[in-house]
Parts: C-alpha cells; structure tokens; sequence
C-alpha cells in the first residue's frame, strides 16, 4: 500500500500531467483549477490543497517543464563537447517531444505575453544562456574555440536557434526533420566556433 507521500506525488504528478495537457491544448490562460482536477481525475479541492491557487499551479507546472530536457550532462565538462552535445540532444529530444517539452514551449512563448510567467522564463534562460556561455568560455581557455567569439553572443544565437526550431516542431512536426537537423545544426556550431588558422 503507497504511502501518505507517495500518495501525494502521485496525486502532483497527474495534476502537473493534466495541466501540461491543457496548456498545450488550449493555453495557459484556459488553465483553470477545477479543469485541471476533472482532467486528472481529481476534486478543485485536491488541486487547490496541492497548490493553492492558479498562479502557483502555473508556476509549478513552468518549473517542471523545464527541468532535465537533455539528459546525460551533468557529468560532462563544460566546452565544445558540452556545447555540442547539449545541441544535439535538444534537437533529438525534440524528436520525441513530450507533453511537458510541449507545455513548456507554450508557456515560453506565452510568456511574452503573460506577466506572471514572464519572470520565471527570464530565470530560466538566463540560466540556460549562462551555461551556454560558460561552455564557450571553457572551450576558448582550452583552445577548442575561437578566442575571438563573444560567450554571451554565441548564448543567445545557440538559445534562439534551438529554440525557434522547437516552436516549429511544435507548430508543423511533419515539416522539421530532427534527425537531419541535429546534424546540420550541430556541425555548423562546431565549425562556426572552431579555432581560426
């Protein structure tokens, strides 16, 4: 028999799930309490006893999506390698994205529009572009890339390429082929930052 713990992730899980589905199905802002509880399976009151509020669900749900979508790195130095393995396994996860991958694009996008998600994607790739640049950074001190690039540059064009390519994969999956993508993009970054001379 679960646990009272167990039970409550459980019951978190299928709350996060469901309201990942309606986000990507309709949007944050049809995003209600009592839709998310009847779509899960669940009373308002579990989902209001789990976060209390929309605003909190929201941005529970915006922090969920965005943990762990290239899995593997953490135990990969920061540099080229870094850098070109995190391009690559964006772009292959891409290819099977997911229902959180999917909310998770949504809600990056809406958060343009959106001031309470604003704040919590500005975090998010901030965090994202600093790691990009600190592998840039890594991989000029270790000669594997050109001094002469700018880190937070190359962080921003890496984030808005990857990025734009996913929004499309979202909007028009038969029109952006990941499997060739993950080449082109990935070998035109390692000859874009290679060493001049």
């Amino acid at each position: 028999m679960p646990t009272q713990q167990e039970r409550r992730d459980q019951a978190e899980t299928a709350l996060l799930t469901a309201a990942a589905e309606l986000v990507v199905e309709q949007g944050v802002r049809s995003l209600t309490l009592a839709r998310v509880g009847e779509r899960a399976g669940y009373s308002r009151g579990i989902v209001t006893h789990h976060f209390g509020a929309k605003q909190a669900l929201v941005e529970r749900l915006a922090r969920a999506t965005q943990t762990g979508f290239v899995p593997g790195l953490e135990d990969v130095p920061p540099g080229l390698d870094r850098l070109l393995r995190l391009i690559d396994g964006y772009l292959g996860e891409l290819g099977r994205i997911g229902v959180f991958n999917q909310a998770f694009l949504v809600l990056w996008a809406e958060s343009a529009t959106q001031p309470e998600l604003a704040p919590i994607f500005r975090e998010r790739d901030a965090a994202f572009r600093k790691d990009l640049s600190d592998d840039v950074q890594a991989g000029i001190a270790d000669g594997t890339i050109d001094s002469g690039v700018t880190p937070g540059q190359v962080a921003v064009a890496v984030v808005g390429q990857l990025r734009g390519i996913a929004l499309q994969r979202l909007l028009d999956p038969q029109s952006v082929d990941t499997k060739r993508l993950r080449r082109s993009v990935t070998g035109y970054w390692r000859r874009a930052l290679s060493p001049v001379g």
